[in-house]
């Protein structure tokens, strides 16, 4: 599905003035690695950095970031911040060495960082690295945003939530009861129970200092999440240009109003009265991220249009101050927007588009509307930030985890500028799989893209095993990810073809493609991976067309289970089966199981048409393709996967499939992750995760 942020921090207090302590015990630096034959293996992988946030000065000659690296034995990560001139010549410099890590780097002013560590906000001088604890946040710390004349601060913490008085008093005496009592819905949430949730507070900086006991909340005494759970972070609230005021995200309803609608909206607090504006109101669907442009006078945001739809078409909107005029300025582009940054004069609005397969930087004129391409290349930008007539992205592929490029704001040098090398020593080691873009006609002579990754010791006049990847979602682009679950370098070094197709119901290839799939779940979408795995089979010959099988996740594991059901009596292949292993990771089973076990009941309502309960033709068809329901036609080994805290899709589901296929005689195996949510991020659960992979597939296909 959409995507995650995990910050390793525990609480650290330092004294005021002194330098950081070196813990270098404890640390877990950047291993030495040496890749045998150049296979690119789970292990190889989880020697990598990974980029964290990042933050570029404001005269814009260096960037500083964050790198976690990763300590196999002691199962745990730490990040540590780096900083880089961007201009090159020299490596970059460590800041910061200890057990603890450091996140969210924000410059105070060209010589001062701010970042968080624990509980703490910590100020450092970058050319004597002397630190000093700016505050300390006693009911913990998730982040936090500087105003521009550095005079403020917002920053994320929790609240409790407070059981209602009829039920406090049955908890009176029993403190180490680990009993939950609801009467409202939402009382879980994706991998979490709601025991509390986020707030932002307005303090002032004062000699060094924030002042954290005059703290403001500024969503007020209301049980509301600011940043919205689960996704939500810093980038949900900002400052305007004169500090004066203070934009956020809010979707302000709780309990069951909260599970059924994806109605937020953008408020402005005015700091100097205390009064809330809503200036999204009337917007249905999902208002987020709003920013300020440079002169105050208006503020952008990403707005969808339908209540209950998350995957809708996220429109570039522009509120302008004066006249209370709202703009959409992707009236008629067909793309949905994100990462939207103002160039320093205004005239433009930058952001990240899903286009065709990648994520790539457009820019939409503010005064004529006209939109042009910035970057363009075989890569997916997550993330940038404008100075001046430059820009710094977090960029990845299919072939390398994030790493920090600059481009130009005018669209020149398209492919940009690489400045960090995180991985570059241990990925020069690697021979990476071969990447295509393959574009093939579909069953309705619609045109789809599909990535074909080959494996990593790819000779011409040998044949190899082939799996088909079944994307997540359902609306999510097969772009150029990087995942240290769905890797396609890893599937390749392991001596696999990837098939992976941009199914009906992905983004970024126009709106009609994307919601096509709602409601459909049986129909065009699978039509297309059994497409795609056809076309792949057919066309390149060192496909062995008898060694093939299918993985996915989420969406992409009610796939698995799906084509399971119907993988008989194929043509083409020998014994009419297309595919001849499966492994489904935290899938979809049984729909009517799912319409009652999950937790945001806005998606089954948009997607399958409603509970199974109301007759309509919607969910007449949606519940008929429930994969349980084609049991009977099972006939291939499945390997299931499924964790205990997925609230999204509980692991009932996953044993229930092992189970249908174990009664069936299905060669079958399950594997339980008992602490895992929808993803496995633990990093010795992650390499039994690829191990096991490796061994099924391995086992049935070579």
């Amino acid at each position: 599905m959409k995507k995650i942020t995990i910050l390793f921090a525990v609480a650290l207090v330092l004294a005021a003035g002194c330098k950081q302590k070196h813990e270098t015990a404890d640390v877990i630096g950047k291993p030495e690695v040496t890749v045998d034959n150049g296979r690119f293996t789970p292990e190889v992988m989880w020697n990598l950095g990974k980029m964290g946030e990042y933050a570029v000065s404001p005269d814009g000659s260096r960037v500083a970031y964050a790198v976690t690296y990763y300590d196999m034995e002691k199962n745990k990560g730490n990040a540590e911040l780096y900083l880089l001139n961007i201009a090159g010549g020299e490596p970059a410099n460590r800041l910061t060495t200890t057990s603890q890590g450091e996140y969210n780097p924000v410059w105070l002013d060209d010589n001062t960082l701010l970042f968080a560590r624990g509980n703490d906000i910590v100020s450092m001088q970058v050319a004597s690295q002397q630190e000093a604890v700016v505050a300390t946040i006693e009911n913990g710390l998730e982040g936090f945003k500087l105003s521009p004349d550095g005079k403020q601060i917002v920053y994320i913490s929790d609240i409790a939530v407070k059981r209602p008085e009829n039920l406090e008093k049955l908890y009176a005496g029993l403190d180490q009861t680990t009993g939950r009592i609801n009467e409202d819905l939402m009382y879980r949430h994706w991998d979490n129970w709601v025991d509390e949730y986020p707030h932002i507070y307005l303090a002032s900086m004062q000699e060094g200092k924030l002042d954290v006991a005059n703290a403001v909340d500024v969503i007020g005494d209301m049980p509301y999440e600011c940043p919205m759970r689960p996704w939500g972070g810093v980038e949900q609230f900002n400052f305007s240009p004169d500090g004066n005021q203070v934009a956020y995200t809010c979707r302000k309803k709780t309990g069951k109003d909260y599970s059924l609608s994806t109605n937020s909206d953008i408020y402005v607090y005015n700091i100097q009265s205390g009064e809330t504006v809503n200036i999204s109101e009337g917007i249905l669907g999902y208002d987020q991220n709003p920013v300020f442009s440079h002169d105050g006078k208006r503020i952008a945001w990403e707005s969808m249009v339908h209540d209950g739809y998350e995957s809708d078409k996220l429109r570039l909107m522009v509120y302008d101050f004066a006249t209370g005029e709202r703009t959409d300025y992707t009236a008629d582009f067909d793309y949905g927007v994100s990462g939207i940054n103002w160039t320093d004069d205004d005239s433009e609005l930058l952001a990240v588009v899903m286009y065709r397969g990648t994520n790539e930087v457009f820019a939409f004129n503010v005064a004529d509307k006209s939109i042009r391409q910035v970057t363009q290349g075989i890569h997916d930008i997550h993330g940038f930030s404008i100075h001046g007539n430059t820009f710094v992205a977090s960029q990845v592929s299919m072939q390398y985890p994030a790493e920090l490029f600059c481009y130009n704001v005018d669209g020149t040098a398209q492919q940009g500028t690489q400045l960090t090398n995180i991985n570059t020593e241990v990925l020069s080691q690697v021979r990476m799989g071969k990447t295509e873009p393959h574009w093939i006609k579909t069953v309705d002579n619609q045109e789809m893209l599909v990535w074909i990754i080959y494996p990593y010791d790819y000779d011409s006049t040998k044949t190899y095993p082939a799996l088909l990847f079944c994307e997540g979602g359902p609306q999510s682009m097969v772009s150029q990810f990087w995942s240290t679950r769905w890797n396609f370098e890893v599937m390749s070094g392991a001596g696999y073809f990837v098939i992976a197709p941009n199914r009906r119901g992905c983004p970024g290839f126009g709106t009609a493609w994307c919601e096509e799939i709602s409601g459909d779940y049986g129909g065009l979408c699978m039509k297309d991976y059994m497409t795609a795995t056809d076309w792949a089979a057919d066309n390149i010959k060192q496909i062995d067309r008898e060694r093939i099988g299918a993985c996915g996740a989420s969406f992409g594991a009610y796939s698995i289970y799906w084509l399971a059901g119907h993988n008989y009596d194929v043509k083409g292949y020998s014994d009419g089966r297309r595919f001849k292993a499966f492994l489904a990771h935290n899938g979809m089973f049984n729909f009517e199981q799912q319409c009652l076990e999950t937790e945001e009941y806005w998606f089954t309502n948009w997607d399958l048409g409603g509970p199974y309960w109301e007759k309509n033709a919607k969910t007449a068809h949606s519940y008929a393709n429930s994969p349980h329901l084609f049991v009977d036609k099972w006939n291939t080994p499945l390997c299931v996967v499924h964790s205990e805290f997925d609230f999204r899709i509980v692991a009932s589901q996953g044993m229930a499939a092992y189970n249908a296929a174990k009664l069936r005689g299905i060669d079958a195996r399950y594997l339980y992750f008992p602490d895992e949510t929808h993803w496995v991020l633990r990093p010795q659960n992650s390499l039994l995760w690829h191990r096991n992979f490796i061994d099924w597939f391995d086992t049935r296909l070579k």
